[in-house]
């Protein structure tokens, strides 16, 4: 046990062999396959410690070598057999709930109040400060549409980046529907999960597996019940349904008590559905495509009915009520979920949102927010209005074209026994209303206000995470977004993108590149696909390969810097990493020889950025330390994860050759990517050597400091520094994460039939430029 490498040597035996160790993982590994696994740890500076082997006694030893004593000695045996049978009581109980007392408010009133719940309005709180690109694998992350806000029902990834397959998973939880009846609870999160994953084209419904996560405080009285009736409410759908659990996790002990008082979570099951997707660019999202071209459909799951229990409609004004939504027919679901997947295979849909959190009128206004346009949503006769918008049974809202095949949906539906309906239309302008169908209307309003109530609350928990001000900017400039399809941002393409030609692919001799990585990089792998891609022969090099010997520079004739997290960040960006090149003599020649030779590119994107400015290559060699230009900590004062938009501007960079004046959409995944510069005379030859050659734009073109679409705050919006001759590139947005079309969170309509993505430009220049300068 004194294998263990510790920070603390003093700890005891007892601490060591009872810690719970959240870093470490146990592994078995075959006597002939260790030295090669310890080889791979070394590689990767990965701590490995062997501590023993099997030796089939059934007896676990651990051995103390300082003492020569064996601490631990058991007989599994005697521990894993005849083990007494625990025995656990639990009885039912009537709740004794009332029914739903909703105090005279107008619709809009219960709008503003239902937006503003956290489990209903924006999640941007959440997902802006988390890598959303990382791999560049990611087809579908969270954020949908024109103002990429956090709508999505699936999450997409593809398994390679040279094919089209790849695997869809999605969520359903019920927790206040739980509340009411554990059993309905149980049925609505599976079917939330499947109503979030048909918006991806998957193999077939039965090759659904599921993770069911139970947290619940199950043995306190009355709880035990409960969770037994949700967990066989829950295997009974699923196996009319034709899926199944294959994992998940149970915290069962949901309960403790705090200064005498008793605190327990209310019972909860999350679904975690995953599936196999034939093709990553057969999916639907929520956004709005054809606004003022558009009808909106309704799929009723509910039979008719607007039960109003454990809806967000109840919550927002401290009620919980007495019935739930539920359905009792999987069929019905089933068939549901088939019909759509067919809708969407034959590319009927344009757009697809549940009504499972918030209802009717969440959905369609968040399809509408995500596309800054309006809409006109009709109330049939009967159903009373509140019940009508805001019910959460099951239900699929779906954007169809007017004059597209609205006969071959109702033809899907009418197969498969799914009602139909149309509900609404979309409009071009920011104007909202909700009306009867004939002259009366219950509520109207704009877009931007349905926008403002949404994104409130986490607006409001941003102010407490982040720079105030930041959050306070982002939440005034909503109100700066136009609506409409000609006030999006202002894309624009230069050149004709072109995929790499088969000739290049297969040609035998191929410009060699280092993709370089050091521990806490993660984004080398995209970088060596991309590069792969444009027909180089990219190589996996860490630092302790160059530190060893076993790689040389002086081979290459390009060197990336990949993105990631080099040392955690916690020297400050990159500085762990550039310290291990500037503090080893053969390793700083090695990279000045690198640098000065003319037939040698550099390229560092995010963490290889901001080590590219430490290491004096961008703007320039020469540039004393203490001026030395550098990245630093964002405005924001966090990690941002953005889709944002850049212009190429003119400079002399070899890779961004031919790309000037296009303004394109990308990724940037980074905590310090602000730009200072320490003195003011380097900034004027940036500038007047125009060794600047990305700038971020807001909504209307220009350039900017403004944040969010400025995420960093950068001056003038800079967002990358060249070298005078072209060769070498910092940058800190993510070319690698979108060289395909599938990995753009969103594009101008037209520009979905490029032949490739523009940033697959990038590469095809840096290898053309190397052929072209061999030595």
């Amino acid at each position: 046990i004194r294998g263990i490498v510790l920070g603390d040597k003093t700890m005891s035996v007892l601490k060591i062999w009872s810690a719970e160790f959240q870093e470490g993982y146990g592994l078995l590994i075959r006597p002939e396959q260790i030295e090669l696994f310890q080889s791979i740890c070394n590689r990767e500076r990965v701590n490995c410690e062997v501590l023993g082997e099997i030796d089939g006694s059934g007896n676990v030893v651990v051995e103390d070598n300082q003492n020569g004593t064996t601490p631990v000695c058991l007989n599994l045996e005697q521990i894993l057999t005849n083990m007494p049978q625990k025995t656990f009581e639990s009885n039912r109980r009537t709740k004794g709930l009332k029914p739903l007392d909703l105090p005279d408010v107008t619709v809009g009133e219960a709008i503003e109040a239902v937006f503003k719940l956290p489990g209903v309005g924006s999640k941007g709180f959440l997902v802006h400060k988390v890598d959303r690109s990382v791999t560049g694998l990611i087809a579908q992350q969270q954020c949908c549409g024109i103002a990429q806000i956090p709508i999505a029902n699936v999450s997409v990834s593809a398994q390679s980046h040279f094919g089209l397959t790849g695997v869809a998973s999605a969520l359903g939880e019920a927790p206040v529907k739980m509340l009411i009846d554990s059993k309905a609870g149980a049925r609505m999160a599976v079917a939330e999960m499947l109503t979030n994953m048909v918006s991806a084209r998957i193999s077939g419904i039965g090759n659904i597996r599921c993770r069911a996560n139970w947290m619940w405080p199950a043995k306190l009285p009355y709880e035990g019940a409960l969770l037994y009736d949700a967990a066989v409410a829950m295997s009974d759908f699923m196996v009319g349904l034709g899926i199944a659990v294959d994992g998940g996790k149970d915290s069962l002990s949901m309960a403790a008590t705090i200064s005498g008082e008793l605190v327990k979570a209310p019972g909860s099951l999350v679904v975690l559905g995953y599936a196999p997707v034939p093709d990553i660019t057969k999916k639907v999202t929520p956004d709005i495509k054809n606004a003022g071209q558009s009808n909106l459909m309704l799929i009723d799951l509910g039979q008719g009915k607007s039960r109003l229990g454990g809806s967000a409609l109840a919550q927002a004004f401290n009620q919980l009520g007495d019935e739930s939504p539920d359905i009792e027919n999987p069929a019905l679901l089933k068939n549901a979920f088939l019909a759509v997947q067919q809708m969407i295979d034959e590319g009927l849909i344009l757009s697809l949102h549940d009504r499972s959190d918030g209802g009717l009128i969440t959905a369609v206004a968040e399809m509408c927010m995500a596309s800054r346009c309006g809409f006109s949503l009709a109330v049939p006769k009967g159903p009373a209005i509140l019940p009508y918008l805001f019910t959460e049974e099951l239900g699929f809202v779906i954007e169809i074209d007017r004059t597209g095949e609205v006969g071959r949906i109702s033809d899907i539906c009418q197969s498969f026994n799914v009602p139909i309906s149309e509900v609404g239309k979309t409009l071009i302008s920011s104007h909202c209303e909700i009306h009867d169908g004939d002259v009366g209307t219950f509520w109207s309003g704009s877009i931007t206000e349905l926008r403002q109530w949404w994104e409130a609350t986490s607006s409001r928990i941003e102010e407490l995470q982040m720079n105030s001000a930041c959050a306070q900017e982002e939440y005034t400039g909503h109100l700066d977004q136009l609506p409409g399809p000609g006030h999006g941002p202002s894309y624009r393409l230069s050149f004709s993108p072109a995929d790499t030609s088969p000739e290049v692919l297969e040609a035998q001799s191929k410009p060699g590149v280092v993709v370089l990585r050091e521990e806490g990089t993660n984004g080398d792998r995209e970088m060596l696909a991309a590069c792969a891609a444009v027909g180089f022969a990219p190589w996996d090099v860490t630092m302790s390969d160059l530190l060893e010997g076993k790689v040389d520079l002086d081979r290459f004739q390009g060197i990336i810097f990949a993105g990631g997290f080099s040392y955690m960040d916690v020297f400050d960006s990159a500085k762990g990493w550039a310290g291990t090149i500037l503090f080893n003599d053969a390793l700083r020649e090695m990279f000045d020889r690198f640098y000065a030779r003319e037939d040698t590119f550099s390229l560092g994107v995010c963490n290889g950025c901001q080590l590219m400015a430490l290491l004096g290559w961008v703007p320039r060699k020469g540039i004393a330390s203490k001026a030395q230009p550098r990245f630093v900590h964002n405005t924001s004062g966090r990690f941002e994860s953005r889709w944002v938009q850049v212009e190429v501007l003119p400079s002399p960079s070899v890779l961004l050759a031919g790309m000037e004046g296009s303004k394109l959409g990308v990724w940037v995944a980074h905590g310090e990517g602000r730009l200072v510069y320490p003195d003011q005379s380097i900034a004027q030859e940036v500038s007047e050597r125009r060794l600047s050659p990305l700038a971020y734009l807001d909504p209307h073109g220009n350039r900017t400091e403004v944040y969010p679409y400025n995420p960093n705050g950068s001056p003038l919006g800079i967002t990358a520094l060249c070298s005078p001759d072209g060769r070498h590139l910092a940058m800190m947005p993510h070319p690698e994460r979108c060289f395909r079309l599938w990995q753009w969170p969103w594009m101008p309509e037209s520009w979905k039939s490029l032949e490739a993505s523009p940033w697959l430009r990038m590469f095809q220049n840096a290898r053309t430029w190397c052929v072209d300068h061999r030595t």
